[in-house]
């Protein structure tokens, strides 16, 4: 595996910039949302700003770029809420290049808690 691609870089510089946000200062994340954003969370639909503390540890990063120029990135790791016991989780962004600024259009979570047997 040689360099990362520029999607690569862009979707990796992301996820980590959302994720210390998200874990460290949630009232930071307004920049990388715009206005007609859009969040899914286990089922729930959400457009703007929910207020949730939680810590996570990344396992897997995977990014691709789309025929519009956007980037498609998804996570899989592990998180701990309050007191709840360590759970692992998928997560999914589209990404969008706004005026010069890199902007989550499209985010979707998913707890890997379920017995697919």
């Amino acid at each position: 595996m040689g360099d990362k691609t520029v999607w690569e870089q862009i979707g990796s510089s992301f996820i980590q910039h959302y994720y210390q946000l998200f874990d460290n200062d949630r009232t930071q994340q307004g920049t990388i949302y715009i206005d007609v954003s859009c969040l899914t969370w286990e089922g729930w639909q959400f457009q703007g700003k929910a207020a949730i503390k939680i810590q996570h540890s990344i396992t897997a990063l995977d990014h691709q770029p789309t025929p519009d120029s956007c980037i498609i990135s998804m996570v899989v790791g592990q998180l701990k809420a309050d007191e709840d016991p360590i759970m692992g989780f998928h997560q999914m962004f589209l990404l969008k290049n706004i005026n010069d600024t890199w902007v989550c259009t499209n985010d979707m979570f998913r707890l890997a808690l379920y017995n697919f047997g």
